[in-house]
């Protein structure tokens, strides 16, 4: 079947809102809560610093900013610590009434640009804020994952969850030696408690460009079937070039062979505006009878984030249309 994500535009771009939102809304992050949905996104204060924040969308019209947040939600770490430079969300869920958010924590490093792994926080009603649940990543540096681990996203299978991760791979000089450019790719792990995870250290699926960054998987299970988007670009010229970030499709039906076929994302650039050069960090939610795609465009969310829907119904035709489709395991 033909499947398409239907783009409904911009919905929120920072221009200096409280002084400190002063460019990007970068790796949009929804989670549903009764009648909005809140979008967490990092932002930043000055080239060097990001710092996370969220808005809330009315559910039924998520173009309609209905509460901005005014105060970063959490602090950086100390001098030293992964989260020394930078908080940006990757993954919101819900668990017995609690509310999880996932986060890249970066530093700068000497030898490298910077050094990205996974921190968790969760919402503690009682102060009406996140609260780290340890200073230290739950994804860190172990042999076989030495550069970084980012990305994390998760559902619930069975009595644990299972999730997927961008694990740095490599550091390839620009051709003209000017940069260090990072390349990752997707695996997949698994926890029974979200702190404490286990990680098939091999990549999910092939990839299909020379030095290829994979990164900010979003998995859905519909119709037997873990559906995921991904988004990927060229080590490079991927500043707004031709080697951008582009958003692409893989699938399983046993979580042991993934199927890539970007052809079937139903998602690209525009042919101009806000995502006209670059489409990247989907996320995906369920808002009653629709999918949402969150998602930044050009400058790597420098001009804000959008998304676009789906209904449930096509979602599960798609699903179920897979098996008959073109296969690419590894």
């Amino acid at each position: 079947m033909e499947f398409s994500w239907k783009k409904r535009g911009l919905v929120f771009s920072a221009a200096g809102q409280f002084g400190w939102m002063n460019s990007h809304a970068q790796v949009p992050t929804a989670i549903v809560l009764e009648d909005i949905i809140r979008v967490f996104f990092a932002s930043r204060p000055r080239r060097d610093l990001s710092l996370s924040s969220y808005v809330d969308l009315a559910i039924d019209d998520p173009k309609t900013v209905v509460y901005l947040h005014s105060e970063p939600i959490l602090a950086t770490g100390s001098a030293g610590a992964f989260d020394e430079h930078g908080i940006m969300p990757q993954h919101a869920l819900l668990d017995h009434d609690s509310i999880y958010l996932f986060y890249a924590g970066w530093s700068r490093r000497a030898s490298i640009p910077y050094s990205n792994w996974i921190g968790l926080a969760k919402y503690d009603r009682n102060e009406g804020s996140f609260v780290k649940c340890s200073d230290a990543p739950i994804l860190d540096r172990i042999s076989g994952d030495i550069l970084s681990a980012t990305g994390l996203s998760c559902i619930l299978e069975g009595s644990g969850w299972v999730g997927w991760y961008a694990s740095g791979t490599d550091w390839v000089p620009s051709p003209d030696n000017s940069s260090l450019n990072p390349i990752y790719e997707i695996r997949q792990c698994r926890s029974h408690d979200l702190l404490h995870w286990s990680r098939d250290l091999r990549p999910l699926f092939q990839t299909k460009l020379d030095k290829e960054a994979n990164t900010r998987p979003t998995v859905i299970f519909v119709g037997g079937k873990w559906l995921m988007w991904f988004c990927y670009r060229s080590a490079f010229d991927f500043h707004d070039g031709k080697g951008s970030y582009r958003i692409g499709f893989a699938w399983t039906d046993n979580l042991l062979t993934w199927h890539r076929n970007d052809g079937l994302a139903g998602i690209n650039v525009h042919d101009n505006g806000w995502d006209s050069t670059m489409i990247a960090y989907p996320n995906i939610v369920r808002v009653k009878d629709r999918y949402l795609m969150f998602y930044n465009g050009n400058g790597f969310g420098e001009e804000g984030f959008g998304y676009a829907e789906v209904s449930a119904e096509e979602m599960e035709e798609f699903s179920q249309s897979l098996s008959a489709q073109p296969r690419e395991g590894i």
